[in-house]
Formats: structure tokens, sequence, C-alpha cells
């Protein structure tokens, strides 16, 4: 299953994308990602260079108060061992009831049927918005009607590959940016997952917020990869690439459908 962006795609404007990018960077929201082992480190270091403050406790003790008095909540499967099942539902509990989005990025759902049905549990809590690639995408939600009644319930998608679709029950966008280096890095999209949960902390408009997310990530990836000599100096060069991005950067760069 895959899901089709519908015929009223917005057009989205370098100037909502900067807009949104420097409230990111004015409020400096705190974003608690519970992710995989491997992506912790980087991820912290990219909400760090885009302004945002990351934690990243899984200790099932303390995980709700961290996650309650976060901007954001980010969960990521790559690594679903029993400490992270522990703290999942409670911080996804305590993130709700503080008024908190919540992203869920289901990595690897395709490749393991536990995971699988661990995250349509995760669906049925309804979080804000779901991070995943179109593999990720048809193993999860094999029929478009369900994926359309989330849509309907509030959930936004937004689906990442060499295009990337944000549907949501509103506005839908189709966005362009990227560099296929970007993938010849591990937790590159793990990361971006975080990104999105930081866009989503400081505007309603879920939908916009993914989109404007995406191509902030996105953008910074094809500046890092025109200046890096491979995967080794990428890694850098993304994180300068998203402290220093302008708007003049996304105005050159944005591309949409």
């Amino acid at each position: 299953m895959s899901l089709s962006v519908a015929a009223s795609t917005q057009a989205l404007s370098a100037e909502q994308v900067f807009t949104l990018l420097e409230r990111v960077r004015q409020k400096t929201p705190r974003v608690h990602a519970i992710t995989n082992a491997v992506a912790q480190s980087f991820t912290a270091n990219v909400l760090l260079a885009l302004g945002a403050v990351p934690s990243m406790t899984i200790a099932r003790e303390e995980v709700a108060a961290f996650a309650g008095g976060a901007d954001a909540l980010l969960v990521n499967l790559g690594t679903l061992d029993e400490e992270r099942r522990a703290a999942i539902p409670l911080a996804i509990e305590a993130a709700r009831t503080a008024g908190r989005p919540v992203c869920v990025d289901p990595v690897f759902v395709n490749r393991s049927p536990v995971r699988c049905a661990y995250a349509r549990e995760l669906l049925g809590l309804k979080p804000d918005l779901v991070r995943l690639n179109p593999e990720e995408l048809t193993a999860l939600l094999p029929e478009r009607a369900d994926a359309d009644a989330l849509i309907e319930a509030g959930t936004v998608f937004a689906v990442t590959g060499p295009e990337d679709r944000v549907e949501s029950c509103g506005e839908d966008f189709l966005l362009r940016n990227g560099d296929p280096l970007m993938s010849r890095v591990t937790a590159t999209g793990c990361a971006g997952g975080a990104v999105l949960a930081a866009f989503l902390s400081i505007e309603k408009d879920r939908a916009l917020a993914a989109a404007c997310g995406l191509s902030v990530f996105n953008i910074a990836g094809e500046i890092a990869a025109s200046r890096s000599g491979g995967p080794g100096s990428l890694v850098p060069e993304l994180l300068d690439a998203l402290y220093c991005l302008t708007d003049r950067d996304i105005g050159a760069r944005l591309k949409t459908g």
C-alpha cells in the first residue's frame, strides 16, 4: 500500500520553511528521543545543531518525567529491547497528559512481524506523526482504508524516499530535496525523525511542520553532500549545514511538488 498525495497538494514556500526553522532556533524545544542505540549520539548532535535540545533516557523510573517535561516525544523502534518496550508506553502517556506531540518512527517493521505488531499497537494510540518509508508503510498498513482512518483521526504521515510525501486530513505536500549520500550514513533517517519532532513542537499544523522539518533536514543534507568527499565527512558537514542554514539556502534549493 502506498499513500498518494491528493490533488490539493500545497506549494510549500521557502519563507514558510525558514520561519519555522527560526522558531525552533528561538524557542530551543526539548525533544525526548527514545531511539535506537546506534542513533542516539548522532540524533542528539543533530538536534543541537538544529537549535533544539535532546534528552534520551529510557530508564523506566524516570522516562515519564523526562517525556512529560519535554516539548515533543520521538519514539523510534530501531532497537526494540525490553527496556525500551517498558519505557515507550510510559513516555507516550506522559507526553499525552502534558499535551505534547508524539512522533513515531516504526523502523524496519517490514523485517520483523513482532515489531510490526507492536507498531500497530502504537498506532492505536493515534500519534501526531508517523514517519516511515514505503516498505515500512506497506508492512504496517497493507490496506489503504487503515491509513485513511488514522489520517481522518488526525495522524499525519510522512513517507520518505526519493520523494517525500506528507499526507494529512487537511493539506498534503510533495517534496523532492535530499541527496543519495545521506543513505550511506547510519542513523540519518532516525535523526531526521527527531528533527520532525522538534518542528511539531513549535507548529500546530502538523502537516506543515512535517513538510518544513523534512525540507530543512534534506536541504542541509544536500549542502553537506556537496561539500563532503564521502560518508565520513558527511556527518560533520551535515551538522554544520543545519547550524548555518539560511533563508537564502532554502530559497535556492527548496524543491516541492
